[in-house]
C-alpha cells in the first residue's frame, strides 16, 4: 500500500528483474502511507546548524525504516544525510535523522517524513516573505513555503524544528532577534494552519571560541529562545549542554545525534503532556 516510492531506487531494482510488488513488500523504508495521519511530517528550519555540518558517515547514509525525506525536486525518499541542499559543497551531517530516527522507534503503525529548509548562513531577517539570502541568492521563506506546502498534503504536519541565531549575534541584530522569531513563529503556525503543534527551538552551541565568541549579543539572541519557550504556548527549548563543535561554529556529528535525541525526547514529554 503505497503512495510514493523512491524512483530511482524502484528503476534500478526493476532493471534487475525485480517485480515492483516484490520490491514493496521487501522495502517499506520508502513506503508512504495511504492515510496521511499514519504520515508524520517534521518542518527543519533555521540555517547551518539545523542544515547539518557535521562529517557523514557510513551510518548517516543508511537509510531508516519508516524514515523519509522531502527531496530537492520534491519527491519522498528515503531519508539518509546529508538531508538539506541549501550549500551542496559543506552541507553534512545534521539532527534531522537522528530525530526522526527515535520517533520512528517509538510507534510502529507511523512514517516519519522530514522537510528539510534550513539555509545556512540565513538571519532571521531572511525569513520573511519576498526576503534573500544573498549568500546562497535565495529567500528562505518563499522556498520553505513551497516546499512544505508540496509536502503537506502526503501527511500531517507534527512540528517545526528551529535552530537559528548565529547569524544574528551581531549589535544590529540581536535586539530585535526576539521580536522577530516571536512573529515568523507565528506566521508559520497560521500559514501551515498548525496553530497547535510544537515549535522546538534548540540553544545554541555554547563553544566560546574566536569565531563565535559567547558575548553579550550572543547572550540576547540566546535569552530571547528560552524566554520564547517560557512564555508562548507549545513553544519547546532544548539545551546544548555539552556538546562539542566542529569548526568553532558548528556542533560535531556526535554532537548533532545527541541534539537530535534531544529535540525528540522534548517531543516526547510535549506529546505526553497533551494526551489525557
Amino acid at each position: 500500500m503505497l503512495k510514493c516510492v523512491s524512483t530511482f531506487l524502484l528503476m534500478g531494482l526493476l532493471a534487475l528483474g525485480v517485480s515492483s510488488s516484490a520490491l514493496l513488500q521487501a522495502d517499506d523504508s520508502i513506503a508512504v502511507p495511504d492515510d496521511p495521519r499514519q504520515f508524520h511530517l517534521f518542518i527543519l528550519a533555521g540555517q547551518s546548524n539545523m542544515a547539518g555540518r557535521g562529517e557523514v558517515s557510513d551510518e548517516d547514509r543508511t537509510p531508516v525504516p519508516r524514515v523519509l525525506m522531502f527531496s530537492k525536486d520534491q519527491q519522498w525518499v528515503p531519508a539518509v544525510d546529508p538531508l538539506h541542499f541549501d550549500k551542496p559543497d559543506v552541507v553534512g551531517t545534521g539532527l534531522g535523522k537522528t530525530f526522526a530516527s527515535e520517533l520512528a522507534a517509538d510507534d510502529p503503525d507511523v512514517v516519519i517524513g522530514l522537510i528539510p529548509c534550513a539555509v545556512g548562513g540565513s538571519p532571521i531577517a531572511t525569513w520573511q516573505p519576498g526576503a534573500i539570502h544573498a549568500d546562497t541568492n535565495t529567500p528562505p521563506w518563499d522556498d520553505c513555503i513551497e516546499q512544505v506546502n508540496a509536502a503537506a498534503p502526503s501527511g500531517t504536519i507534527k512540528g517545526i524544528l528551529w535552530h537559528q541565531g548565529e547569524a544574528d549575534c551581531h549589535p544590529e541584530r540581536a535586539d530585535v532577534y526576539e521580536e522577530k522569531l516571536g512573529d515568523l513563529i507565528e506566521r508559520m503556525r497560521s500559514e501551515f494552519e498548525v496553530e497547535d503543534v510544537p515549535f522546538l527551538i534548540g540553544q545554541l552551541g555554547q563553544f566560546d571560541t574566536e569565531r563565535f565568541p559567547r558575548d553579550e549579543n550572543w547572550e540576547m539572541v540566546n535569552a530571547a529562545h528560552q524566554r520564547i519557550a517560557e512564555t508562548t504556548p507549545n513553544v519547546l527549548f532544548i539545551s546544548s549542554d555539552g556538546l562539542t563543535d566542529r569548526d568553532g561554529i558548528h556542533f560535531d556529528s556526535a554532537s548533532y545525534r545527541t541534539l537530535g535525541k534531544r529535540y525528540a525526547e522534548a517531543y516526547r514529554q510535549w506529546r505526553r503532556g497533551q494526551q489525557p
